[in-house]
């Protein structure tokens, strides 16, 4: 049983743009739906099935790229390399204390060497590991 087209890009179209609310893809499945919701309209009017699908192809790449374009660049929060904290509580070797980072208490442990970082003593962030600070003592640089 052969299917009209228009129903195709019908069907095909809700169930794009019902996708998206369900599996997020950032509009993509969205803007293929709107795509194919259009190629609905049209395929009233040009009945050839290929230049449909180049149709819907051409909407959904140039509808995606373009909603792209509009919507801000997110940028994910990182902790940038070699940044100052002040420790809170002693951080002996092995274990995990808290700094101050940016204004915020923070979970922090030595970057593996042996030595012990008394409170109060500036430190350098070198990385992060979940929610755990990676610190040196600054003492340890300026040496």
């Amino acid at each position: 049983m052969l299917v009209n087209p228009t129903i195709f890009w019908l069907v095909a179209g809700v169930l794009l743009c019902l996708m998206e609310l369900f599996v997020p893809t950032a509009f993509v499945e969205l803007m293929m739906g709107f795509s194919a919701l259009i190629v609905a309209g049209v395929s009233l009017i040009v009945p050839y099935t290929n230049l449909q699908v180049l149709l819907w192809m051409i909407l959904s790449v140039g509808s995606i790229v373009g909603l792209r374009r509009l919507l801000p660049n997110r940028r994910v929060a990182t902790i940038e390399d070699a940044r100052e904290a002040e420790t809170l509580t002693e951080i002996l070797p092995g274990q995990a204390g808290r700094v101050l980072y940016e204004g915020i208490s923070w979970r922090a442990r030595s970057d593996g060497s042996e030595i012990a970082i008394d409170p109060h003593q500036r430190v350098i962030v070198i990385g992060r590991e979940g929610n755990t600070l990676i610190v040196i003592p600054e003492k340890l640089l300026n040496s």
